[in-house]
């Protein structure tokens, strides 16, 4: 072979590793194709290509594989001249694969050098047994191994599962089938993907009536040569009766001399092992890039499932935004007490002749009561608080809806794995970030006038008054509000930022106002984004990143660029 085995063996071992590292769990029409897909290849790489890169000297092993009753077990029997695989009328019969080479060569399948996940028995094989089954007989010849596999349409899935391993494990396919079964569907697709491979592949045409001896394998060659097969080797075994269960030496020379002169050619097994192997790493480029591409579909659907909700979510930050600069926020009771008084004639004749009046009137407007500064902090806040809630989970229901407009958003909330409800510390944080809002608020009316006077008439005031007033300007614009609710809502704004201009400046007030306004909405958004991440988590969990494509693309490269 013109190429340096451990080199490229290095090569397929990475790729085997950037196999197993893709994933697919977003459901979609290729995503059970594509775990199939990379299940296949990864299979074909420990069982196949990794132990035949590691040595190429290796007997040549020949897997006999079929249909439920093509006589696979009886051919093996057969051929070595006593009973190692069951045979009989129940299905199915063979359960566990059965190896049988010389004895001299048996080393070479004690050890994980084929089929590394199946453990290893020999002698007399117990019921139940699972794994690999070993059997040293003298008549098998030198360089040749011949494995029994369980039947590709055996009605138990692990036994159709294993055959398909075993068949990709195989140097060679001796394909098992009968004059009355050769046009099933089943195994013609076993015989395409042999054909895609490069399979080295003879078929074994078995239980021929001597009247079909010319027709049948006639019209099986003829459909070889339709599906592209015509180079494959028809090997005829005609109905004959059992001798102690086995085929006559006579009925089965066909096929005994066509392996014992494959055993006795030393080139020619080189060349069927190097068919094989060569047809495996021929097959892996459009195997490799279709699962590239169906992780880049993962990637994409993943993408567009977070947008969405972060769409979503986005729309929700402007809906607050605009709930709480329309005036809603002042239609209470007691936004309408400090309306009424600071709105008062009496008030604003205060304003002009001391400022410092209002304060004492603020403390003193309810005997018994809290300011009515707190009273409004306490008011803001629980309003804040209903929005937020309100928009958030207005919020989850769209994502919901638009999630469920695709199979991958679909199965991810069919399956539980996206959120059904705002989070159940969404409360708790919307009442943490308002507060610290309102102390950023109290922060802003503390460091803003510097001159004498006006600190002097902000302490007069009241900082937690200001702070409240301050308030009520950036939620003061009356849009939606109509009748009496725009007399309470624009008076209210009106008359704070008046008192507000009278003790900072009206232009000092405008940049407050704004500066409270951008760090509510800062606060309000960094709230909705972390709940819009929950979904956008839920879309992305188990997806591969771009990186990981890349580098699966790269592992094939090098896989291309070590072989001649």
């Amino acid at each position: 072979m013109n190429m340096n085995p451990q080199e490229l063996h290095d090569y397929v071992v990475t790729l085997g590793t950037e196999l197993r590292r893709a994933s697919f769990p977003l459901e979609s029409p290729g995503s059970r194709s594509a775990r199939a897909a990379q299940a296949a290849l990864t299979g074909q790489i420990d069982d196949y290509l990794l132990p035949r890169l590691r040595e190429l000297d290796a007997p040549l092993l020949a897997v006999f594989g079929g249909s439920t009753g093509a006589g696979k077990s009886t051919l093996v029997n057969s051929l070595i001249g006593r009973t190692v695989s069951a045979t009989g009328v129940l299905r199915p019969t063979t359960t566990t694969p059965i190896l049988v080479t010389s004895p001299r060569e048996i080393r070479w399948f004690e050890t994980d050098r084929v089929l590394p996940g199946l453990a290893r028995s020999t002698g007399k094989m117990e019921a139940g047994s699972t794994g690999l089954h070993l059997v040293a007989d003298a008549d098998v010849p030198a360089g040749m191994a011949y494995l029994d596999a369980p039947d590709i349409d055996s009605v138990v899935k692990s036994n159709r599962e294993m055959a398909t391993q075993l068949l990709a494990a195989a140097d060679l396919w001796l394909f098992v089938t009968t004059a009355g079964r050769y046009a099933d569907a089943v195994p013609w697709s076993y015989l395409r993907q042999a054909r895609e491979r490069s399979t080295a592949l003879a078929l074994v045409l078995n239980r021929v009536p001597p009247e079909a001896l010319d027709e049948v394998p006639g019209h099986l060659k003829e459909m070889l040569r339709k599906e592209g097969l015509d180079e494959t080797v028809v090997l005829t075994v005609p109905e004959v009766p059992l001798e102690d269960g086995r085929i006559p030496h006579g009925a089965l020379q066909p096929v005994r001399s066509w392996l014992d002169a494959l055993a006795a050619d030393a080139e020619a097994r080189a060349q069927t092992v190097l068919k094989t192997l060569t047809g495996a790493l021929d097959s892996l480029p459009p195997r490799v890039e279709e699962i590239a591409r169906q992780m880049e579909e993962q990637i994409a659907a993943a993408a567009d499932l977070a947008g969405d909700a972060r769409r979503v979510y986005g729309q929700a930050v402007e809906e607050a935004e605009e709930v709480l600069s329309g005036g809603t926020l002042l239609r209470s009771e007691v936004l309408a007490r400090w309306h009424e008084f600071i709105g008062t004639g009496d008030v604003m004749k205060s304003l002009q002749n001391t400022i410092g009046r209002i304060g004492d009137r603020i403390k003193d407007v309810v005997t018994g009561r809290p300011p009515v500064a707190h009273e409004v902090q306490t008011e803001v806040e629980r309003s804040i608080e209903t929005v937020v809630l309100s928009v958030a989970d207005r919020a989850v229901e769209r994502t919901v809806a638009a999630w469920k407009m695709s199979s991958q958003g679909e199965s991810l909330i069919a399956a539980g794995a996206a959120p059904q409800q705002s989070s159940a510390q969404l409360r708790a944080s919307v009442e943490g970030e308002v507060r610290a809002w309102q102390s950023t608020v109290m922060e802003l009316v503390r460091e803003q006038g510097p001159a004498r006077r006006a600190a002097g008439r902000a302490v007069s005031f009241g900082v937690n008054a200001a702070g409240a007033a301050l308030m009520l300007v950036v939620f003061a614009h009356s849009g939606g509000l109509t009748g009496g609710e725009v007399v309470i809502a624009g008076g209210t704004a009106a008359v704070s930022q008046r008192l507000l201009e009278a003790i900072f400046g009206e232009e000092a007030v405008r940049t407050l106002a704004a500066r409270a306004k951008a760090d509510l909405v800062k606060r309000l958004t960094r709230l909705l984004e972390a709940e819009a991440e929950r979904f956008a988590a839920a879309a992305l969990k188990g997806v591969p990143v771009p990186q990981q494509v890349a580098q699966l693309r790269s592992a094939l490269e090098a896989v291309g660029a070590g072989r001649p």
